[in-house]
């Protein structure tokens, strides 16, 4: 007999009370929801061993992922992290305050300024990616390989008309 989560017994629900309705996409889109949720949890706990915000975390490995000397403007890094200009130069900020990143004048345009990643800011960003994927893995731990390569191939057919 197959096995049925808490999404089966609401979606058996709502098809007794309304009949008339299709819930197929209920199948689907809420356990993305609920999947969601538990994949949030486990962000913030790794995040939290290794000391940062989401947000911190965000700006963080954006500028890990430009690789050495990890430093992009204030305007990349609004590109990736989808902010505004005054958040992001908020982020900024606080990010200077805590040793976590550097800002200074761009050599190559004396008006551009250089957000850089220090040291302690890598170090952080790099603790936070390896709990991060441990998380993942264990989240996904019961899907084979090419179990997780499909879903990842529906997934990303799904989101390609909103990214």
């Amino acid at each position: 007999m197959p096995e049925h989560d808490e999404v089966d017994r609401i979606v058996g629900a709502w098809e007794r009370e309304r009949p008339d309705l299709d819930f197929a996409p209920m199948q689907v889109l809420s356990r993305v929801g609920r999947l969601s949720r538990h994949l949030d949890r486990a962000r913030r706990a790794a995040f939290t061993a290794s000391e940062l915000e989401s947000w911190e975390f965000d700006v963080l490995s954006a500028l890990r992922r430009a690789g050495d000397p990890y430093q992009l403007s204030p305007k990349a890094l609004l590109q990736q992290t989808l902010v505004s200009s005054g958040t992001m130069t908020n982020r900024i900020d606080r990010l200077v305050q805590r040793g976590l990143v550097t800002r200074r004048t761009d050599p190559n345009d004396g008006r551009g300024i250089l957000v850089s990643m220090t040291a302690q800011g890598q170090a952080r960003v790099d603790a936070a990616i390896s709990e991060l994927m441990q998380a993942e893995r264990a989240i996904l731990g019961h899907l084979a390989p090419a179990e997780q390569e499909r879903l990842a191939g529906l997934l990303r057919k799904l989101s390609l008309d909103f990214d």
